[in-house]
């Protein structure tokens, strides 16, 4: 009789603070032995010293998300998070948003009847808070928060999003009475706002002029002024898709004054510039995305930021609006200014193989620092810690067998999200997920689903207060 339900032989292990050999033994759907010379599986891996790492945490993503510009997203809780999956990503947590003048937990139910019976893989929510009322943050909040929703995402910028500084204090207030997690989008809807009336009068209204409008002070000033607030109440707080140089420089600060301020970056900071908004036609439109791209030097920031800890969080801001659809980027024509397009790129699939290649395999972070950032970190700040993020006995059986001997080409083509195009395509990357083992049942081999990765079987998770402060 088989001890174990699966067993891992001979694998290379690497976590956010080793890096082993031994073999891993799965009971139940969580990981029951990690050693050598295991017992028998009733399925049996040769990973013959493979790389094997955590089951990515995409902790940053848009699925199905209701949007007040009548653009829909592409990818449901079904092809998003079998994309996912394909991509080396076991857990995602993407956002529940409420309407201005509706309730949170209206939001939260509606997110509910959108993912119920879809995701493949296992999924919290965040929630966004757009009306901070009386109700909200009296009863509503303090009662989601309780029921296992404890993180939540504040605007700065979007008129149907944004808070007032003095709506921002009394939600960062609330976090720190309830022990919640806010992730804030920081950027001056102001400046924004007039950088954007100017372009429009002047008739540049073509995708490039985006990054024009939100421009890096635009960033600076609202990182900073979001550290402040957070200062001002004592509480921790994420700064979201951190794009340039100088709110690097406003978030390092802030930690080497012993500031519990966290950050959070994305590929597209990393491997795309504000030259891709400048695309002939409107083809400009699919590197939309705000805070936008900026350009190599700030690209270099980033890594650096990536590789001395000041970024905590690396996840994909997967906003899926098809090209070529009415309902998608195109949703005011394809004339229509910048200022009418829908905001984001796709990227739940390519998120792991674009740092691990790039990162890891040239030397700009560490294995360690990319376990952390794509899986360990996350799963502290928003409360998954024990079940996600890690190979350790007890934990959930999400596991990633990477092959790092040959190189992919990123074609939209081999992707299985819903979009029609990704921003990386053409890059070359030397590592992509071969094998996905989610819940302790293998769900990819050879890089494609297997028939266990079926629509369901992803389970809702309920998440626990953060790691105060994790992991500043």
């Amino acid at each position: 009789m088989a001890e174990f339900d699966l067993v891992l032989r001979d694998a290379r292990i690497g976590t956010a603070s080793d890096l082993f050999r031994g073999d891993i033994g799965v009971r139940n759907g969580r990981i029951a032995a990690l050693g050598d010379g295991l017992g028998k599986g009733a399925e049996e891996i040769d990973a013959r010293g493979r790389l094997v790492l955590p089951g990515g945490i995409d902790a940053h993503c848009h699925l199905d998300q209701p949007t007040g510009d009548g653009s829909e997203m592409a990818d449901d809780f079904a092809s998003g998070t079998l994309s996912a999956l394909c991509g080396g990503t076991t857990t995602v947590i993407p956002f529940a948003c409420q309407v201005k003048g509706r309730g949170l937990r209206e939001a939260v139910e509606d997110y509910h009847r959108r993912a119920d019976g879809k995701a493949v893989i296992d999924y919290a929510f965040h929630l966004i808070v757009a009306d901070p009322s009386a109700g909200v943050l009296g009863q509503e909040l303090p009662a989601l928060i309780a029921d296992g929703y404890t993180s939540f995402k504040i605007y700065m910028t979007y008129d149907e999003l944004k808070l007032s500084d003095r709506q921002i204090l009394d939600v960062l207030a609330l976090a720190r009475r309830e022990r919640a997690m806010t992730m804030v989008h920081a950027e001056n809807a102001d400046m924004i706002g007039w950088l954007t009336g100017q372009l429009e009068l002047a008739g540049k209204t073509a995708p490039k002029f985006h990054a024009v409008a939100h421009a890096r002070i635009a960033e600076r000033e609202a990182t900073h002024r979001a550290i402040s607030l957070a200062e001002l109440v004592d509480v921790p707080v994420l700064i979201v898709h951190v794009s340039g140089r100088e709110a690097v420089e406003h978030i390092a600060r802030a930690q080497a004054q012993g500031l519990r301020v966290l950050a959070e970056t994305c590929p597209q900071y990393l491997f795309l510039t504000a030259d891709d908004l400048d695309l002939p036609g409107n083809e400009g439109a699919r590197c939309v995305c705000s805070p936008p791209p900026r350009d190599k030097a700030n690209q270099q920031a980033i890594w650096t930021g990536l590789a001395n800890g000041t970024f905590s969080v690396f996840s994909s801001d997967h906003a899926p609006f098809r090209m070529n659809d009415p309902k998608g980027k195109l949703v005011c024509g394809p004339a229509a200014p910048f200022s009418r397009i829908p905001n984001g790129i796709p990227g739940v699939e390519t998120r792991l193989a674009l740092l691990l290649s790039e990162g890891v395999l040239k030397g700009r972070i560490t294995l360690h620092q990319f376990v952390a950032l794509t899986a360990t970190n996350p799963a502290r700040i928003y409360g998954l810690a024990g079940r996600k993020g890690s190979i350790a006995i007890g934990a959930d059986a999400d596991l990633v067998l990477w092959s790092t001997d040959r190189s992919v080409r990123i074609a939209n083509a081999r992707l299985h999200h819903n979009v029609d195009y990704t921003p990386y395509e053409g890059i070359e990357v030397t590592a992509w997920p071969d094998t996905v083992i989610a819940g302790g049942e293998i769900l990819v081999q050879a890089g494609e689903p297997t028939g266990a990765a079926v629509k369901g079987r992803g389970r809702f998770l309920r998440c626990d207060r953060p790691v105060e402060g994790a992991p500043a």
